[in-house]
């Protein structure tokens, strides 16, 4: 029988443009102390849309989003499409929010920190231009971002390099991740609310 999840698994390892994301297994991942996980490494529980929320659920309605295997996977969608997936749950204090993602080829997504977007892509290729010189970005493979919100400005790196330095949040709201252009892969998103 076929289902969601074995479909999920074959797609880990499609060939997406001309590079192979290897495909990804659930592992065994515990935050650090003090950290909640936003996504449970199993399904969509937690986020949703603005209408409605996928608890329970392997994908979006629109096949948009999965979460199986340890990763929220962002689709790629023709005609292009651009949607984004919000936690149900919102953060008002001070927190840091760490994240691993993986792009495919030249894909184009973003986190959202209560509403602003920080550019989340496959920073070599689909820049823009400040973020071509990163030195740490590894393309196709796993990288780490680090998002410390206070006082209403985040401060945001990738693999300690720094994206954004001081940009403007609201005083409260949900995370979002953006599928635009290409496959994205998310994993160990977690977050820790500061005094």
């Amino acid at each position: 029988m076929i289902t969601l999840r074995s479909i999920s698994s074959l797609i880990g390892g499609l060939l997406i443009g001309s590079a192979t994301l290897a495909p990804a297994r659930a592992d065994d991942f515990k935050p650090e102390k003090g950290y909640i996980n936003l996504f449970n490494g199993h399904d969509l529980t937690g986020w949703g849309y603005k209408t409605n929320n996928f608890d329970g659920k392997f994908a979006s309605d629109d096949g948009r989003y999965s979460g199986t295997n340890g990763m929220l996977t962002v689709h790629p969608r023709e005609p292009r499409l651009v949607q984004t997936i919000w936690t149900t749950r919102e953060f008002s204090n001070s927190f840091k929010l760490k994240l691993e993602f993986r792009a495919a080829v030249n894909a184009d997504s973003g986190i959202f920190i209560r509403k602003p977007q920080l550019q989340c892509r496959d920073y070599l290729v689909a820049g823009p231009e400040k973020y071509k010189a990163l030195k740490k970005y590894k393309p196709q493979d796993w990288n780490e971002i680090e998002v410390t919100v206070t006082n209403g400005v985040a401060h945001c790196t990738c693999n300690g390099e720094v994206l954004e330095d001081a940009l403007k949040v609201p005083e409260t709201g949900p995370i979002g991740l953006e599928g635009d252009r290409g496959r994205m892969e998310y994993r160990r998103i977690r977050l820790k609310e500061l005094p």
